[in-house]
């Protein structure tokens, strides 16, 4: 950490060259003796990064950015929030603290939270953040998180941690690939804490991820804006025997929960045998990820159009749903698309012959803020399309 880049004259070069090409800014000289060009570009690119995803941040005074790739891996404010009421007790050990931004908000909700990074130059960066945002309640050591519970006699209501993957190699991964190896320490982590909560990247398979780990009371699923975020997974060394509870949360402009048993998902659905007509719903990426698809239908009494298709059709409107929900105006055949002059509309392609980029070259559809053409597959395996306006948003 160069603390030369808090100087003042320093700082306020940063906030006056916020639009600057940073690429351009790397390779041109520096105006300041003790800080280069390529650092000053990161703190701008940096900065400039944390606008929506970390807006406490932009906004304070003196804050040291570190590498790009920290701001891109840290959980964004919103994420953040959500998870600090998932603590239980006063003192809270963040593993795995990064850049701090768990920590900060973790903090908020405990009484002494320790704030583990084997990184030194980001465990200064997250000290020095956390005295500018006023969170004084926070210990930052340069220490491998599991060492040092390995090496201490205190025991900690919660234990926070989020695996970094070892491998690259393909989309699917185990927790055993990560750093630091949960299971491998599940045992030591136990014995520390009553609680863990495990952040992971939502690639990972739910169901692999509870034959992995013991003691799960609840899985967390969360999205943003329809974007599968991450997985958090509680276990809670006093676990009674019950399956454990899977929640998929969407954190848009307001938040909605959908919550079950492991189990549960497995019930009947009833298929739409008739003409689609009526308000077509469409989940949110978490509830896809939880697997409750024949669920989401008993819950919100709705029927699905298809076995394959995650589409669902009701004659009333609940906003409680979490996901879009349309308003279906008709069914159209491909003449009668092909007819249209110009059709406006957005495509949407759920088990349909064609990818929606494709249809929206076979039929010259220009966009539309809220007109629909969904082209699905019923029931009866007949092929749809569905032309319909959107009532709820994401």
């Amino acid at each position: 950490m160069n603390k030369h880049v808090l100087d003042s004259e320093v700082q306020e070069y940063i906030n006056n060259h916020l639009n600057d090409d940073v690429h351009k800014l790397a390779m041109s000289k520096s105006p300041f003796k003790d800080v280069d060009s390529k650092a000053l570009a990161n703190q701008i690119a940096a900065k400039n990064k944390s606008v929506k995803k970390l807006p406490t941040w932009y906004k304070t005074d003196s804050i040291y950015y570190p590498a790009l790739l920290s701001i891109e891996q840290c959980s964004s404010e919103t994420t953040a929030t959500y998870k600090s009421a998932l603590a239980i007790g006063d003192n809270l050990i963040d593993l795995t603290g990064g850049f701090g931004v768990d920590s900060y908000y973790f903090a908020k909700t405990v009484k002494s939270l320790t704030h583990c990074e084997i990184n030194v130059d980001l465990s200064e960066i997250a000290a020095h953040n956390a005295l500018m945002l006023a969170q004084l309640n926070i210990k930052c050591l340069a220490v491998d998180g599991i060492a040092l519970l390995e090496k201490t006699d205190e025991i900690f209501d919660t234990i926070y941690l989020d695996p970094a993957r070892r491998s690259s190699a393909g989309k699917v991964f185990m927790l055993k690939d990560c750093t630091p190896n949960v299971v491998e320490h599940l045992e030591l982590l136990l014995s520390k804490s009553k609680r863990i909560i495990i952040k992971t990247a939502p690639l990972l398979d739910i169901t692999a991820g509870l034959k992995e780990l013991s003691n799960v009371s609840e899985v967390h699923i969360i999205s943003v804006k329809n974007e599968c975020k991450e997985l958090l997974w509680i276990i809670d060394s006093d676990r009674s025997a019950q399956q454990p509870k899977i929640t998929a949360v969407t954190l848009n402009e307001s938040q909605k929960e959908f919550s079950f048993f492991k189990g549960e998902e497995e019930t009947e659905v009833e298929l739409l045998n008739e003409t689609p007509s009526g308000y077509l719903y469409e989940p949110d990426t978490a509830l896809l990820k939880s697997g409750a698809f024949n669920l989401i239908a008993a819950r919100f009494r709705l029927k699905k159009l298809h076995h394959q298709t995650q589409l669902y059709v009701s004659d009333h409107l609940d906003s409680s749903f979490p996901g879009r929900i349309f308003k279906i105006n008709s069914l159209l055949s491909s003449s009668d698309l092909k007819k249209e002059k110009s059709p406006m509309g957005n495509v949407i392609a759920r088990n349909y012959r064609d990818k929606a980029e494709n249809l929206v070259k076979k039929y010259k559809i220009k966009p539309d803020h809220n007109k629909f053409f969904v082209f699905t597959q019923g029931a009866n395996h007949d092929y749809l399309i569905i032309d319909a306006e959107i009532m709820q948003h994401y």
